[in-house]
């Protein structure tokens, strides 16, 4: 919700000036081990209608931490009279390392957790997105490759150099919003997100109310996972502060709780007449 850029590389530039985002996220606060994820995404637009963008990420769960670094290209096209219609693709490199030895187990000396093992991969993904004054919807499939550029994993050590993820194993995610104008200070922007994973697909349904441009309320419905709380607040016309409370519905609400997550945007310049993305998305 704070930045699509992160789920759909056809999102870079589509704000119409250049963005330097930085998110992080404390999940399911108070369990141990829980996941800790930062990002911080730059994208910009340039001449002949492409846009680029720049994300650095690390991810820790448990004894497993995953680093890396991913770039965005994007083409926009313009698709009928305030239509434009963007494709992304995105290219990166992934660090994976799980520290065992850090493990305690019940039976010392267990070979499974007797060393570490760390990883090298390559990423790639593509995405479309289309959005209008007032709507978008876009789609995308972030992890399109299996790769093996170096691990000391053995369950990894048969697998090949590259190949292609089967379609059936691909995640894919489905995006789509629109803004009301309720009146001259009330925005209101409903939004949907659908993912899957494998045979699994989640949802998540959001709706957001601006008041005079400058902050939002919003609440969401991830399906069979939590309930959550929004706030963004545009500070200046160049800075905006966001941040969600997640609450588990399901049997994780007994071991934390909730999930913290914090946004800070900056924009460098004005706005393109271009641009066909108002302020809420």
């Amino acid at each position: 919700m704070f930045n699509m850029l992160n789920v759909n590389p056809a999102y870079a530039g589509s704000r119409g000036v250049s963005n330097l985002t930085a998110l992080f996220r404390n999940q399911w606060s108070g369990m141990p081990g829980a996941p800790k994820t930062g990002n911080v995404s730059f994208d910009m637009p340039f001449a002949n209608n492409s846009a680029m963008g720049l994300q650095m990420y690390t991810d820790r769960i448990g004894v497993q931490k995953t680093q890396g670094v991913k770039f965005n290209y994007a083409y926009r096209a313009q698709a009928g009279e305030t239509g434009v219609l963007s494709m992304g693709l995105t290219m990166g490199l992934r660090n994976k390392r799980a520290n065992y030895t850090d493990v305690t187990t019940f039976n010392p000396g267990d070979p499974s957790f007797s060393s570490n093992i760390s990883s090298l991969n390559v990423e790639a993904g593509a995405g479309l997105f289309y959005s209008t004054d007032n709507f978008y919807i876009g789609a995308s499939v972030p992890f399109l490759l299996k790769s093996n550029l170096s691990t000391n994993d053995p369950l990894d050590a048969g697998a090949k150099f590259l190949q292609a993820v089967k379609a059936k194993d691909l995640n894919v995610f489905l995006t789509s919003g629109f803004v009301v104008n309720l009146n001259e200070q009330l925005v209101l922007k409903p939004s949907l997100m659908l993912k899957r994973s494998g045979s699994a697909i989640q949802a998540d349904v959001n709706s957001n109310l601006w008041i005079n441009d400058i902050i939002s309320f919003g609440v969401s419905y991830r399906t069979k996972e939590s309930v959550i709380g929004m706030l963004e607040w545009q500070m200046t016309p160049q800075i905006r502060f966001g941040y969600s409370y997640d609450r588990s519905i399901n049997n994780l609400r007994l071991y934390n709780s909730g999930s913290h997550e914090f946004m800070l945007r900056f924009e460098f310049g004005n706005k393109s007449e271009e641009s066909s993305i108002p302020n809420y998305f």
